[in-house]
């Protein structure tokens, strides 16, 4: 299984679950961060029309597209339902946010043989790492 590093760095599309339009939500800020050092990010969330400027799709199996990593920012009682979804349109990574953890979502995903990482912050690793899609 590849680390949080290694996932993010082999990603370039990102489905973010639960993207919101608020400014002061990390579910916007984190998402944008992420768009801004140029990775491609499909907002999923079926109560808007477009966050920060891309159209949202409202759910994963609406995505037309392989996606190289589905980062959630929804409770964690929706972590397993996401991971199911994830799995059926065959991502390879699930990444859940900041304080989501989910045994029972980490479970299947390992039984599903997809990378999963909890309660760590696509932000915070991209900027640890220094990683940019940026050339």
């Amino acid at each position: 299984m590849r680390d949080a590093q290694q996932i993010l760095a082999e990603a370039n599309v990102i489905a973010v679950v639960g993207a919101s339009r608020d400014p002061f939500k990390p579910a916007h800020t984190v998402p944008l961060q992420m768009l801004r050092h140029g990775w491609r990010i499909i907002p999923v969330n079926p109560f808007v029309d477009e966050v920060f400027g891309v159209k949202t799709v409202p759910t994963l199996a609406d995505i037309d597209e392989p996606v190289d990593l589905v980062d959630v920012f929804r409770p964690a009682h929706d972590a397993v339902e996401v991971v199911r979804q994830a799995i059926a349109i065959k991502a390879p990574a699930v990444w859940l946010q900041s304080g989501i953890v989910s045994a029972e979502a980490r479970r299947i995903a390992e039984e599903a043989g997809i990378d999963y990482v909890e309660d760590r912050c696509l932000a915070v690793e991209r900027a640890v790492g220094s990683l940019s899609k940026l050339t």
